[in-house]
């Protein structure tokens, strides 16, 4: 028999379209979910995604501006306005060097990382099913891992990591839940997205996967089953917790 943990309930993943929010939305669609809506700001791999699942609706949608957020919130509402969860996953990496930094790169990261959650969250509150409703945010052990030209990029995961904390405490009484994951360096495109040559990025996985206890780095199939598992109505004492996925490398 199919898993249908998720049957009648509408989910929201915020990049959707590629990583670990495809493979979130597809589990949580094989899981029962009536609906998946993902967004991105790109149609193409979104369609792509839909094609695979008749619950995944896309959305075409930048969760960094007002113009997304009500788009996402309009989606909500043509569903039938409840929602039950909601998975921020949308995240921008750049690297960042202070000595020679451009003010765009850093903004960006924190308006994709850190505002777009926050402010998603706002405008898609009334919409969560209270009590029951969940939020998982994907975090990165970033925010704990200091590494040379990364600052913005860590200080933003570090902020959502306190956002994470402090919607758990407010939101407790409404009876919503919320919970992160923190993944290691995982297999998506984050990094070409954010501008590193395919040698760079190669280099920075075979050092990590060198490193890491487990010999390896993560798939977005090692991260998935924490986000489904975070969300799953049964697990109804878990909130405020940050759950790092990374193959041992903050032990070492």
């Amino acid at each position: 028999m199919s898993d249908k943990t998720f049957a009648e309930q509408h989910i929201v993943v915020t990049g959707g379209g590629t990583g670990i929010g495809r493979a979130a939305a597809l589990a949580f669609a094989e899981q029962g979910a009536a609906s998946v809506t993902i967004t991105g700001r790109r149609s193409e791999p979104l369609d792509e995604v839909a094609a695979l699942h008749p619950a995944v609706i896309p959305v075409v949608a930048d969760v960094a501006t007002d113009a997304g957020t009500d788009a996402i919130a309009a989606a909500v509402q043509a569903r039938g306005g409840t929602l039950d969860v909601l998975v921020h996953n949308a995240g921008v990496f750049g690297l960042t060097p202070l000595d020679d930094l451009d003010p765009a790169d850093v903004r960006r990261q924190f308006e994709v990382n850190v505002f777009g959650p926050i402010l998603l969250t706002a405008k898609l509150l009334p919409h969560l099913r209270s009590p029951g409703g969940n939020i998982v945010v994907v975090s990165s052990i970033s925010a704990r891992l200091a590494a040379p030209h990364q600052s913005a990029y860590a200080a933003s995961k570090a902020a959502i990591d306190s956002f994470i904390r402090s919607a758990a405490v407010e939101l407790g009484p409404k009876g919503i839940r919320v919970n992160g994951v923190a993944p290691g360096n995982v297999q998506t495109p984050i990094l070409a997205t954010g501008g590193l040559s395919p040698e760079k990025i190669t280099q920075w996985r075979t050092n990590y996967a060198t490193k890491a206890p487990a010999a390896r780095i993560g798939h977005p199939a090692d991260i998935t089953p924490w986000i489904t598992h975070l969300a799953n109505p049964t697990n109804s004492w878990v909130t405020g917790e940050i759950i790092t996925i990374d193959g041992g490398m903050l032990a070492t």
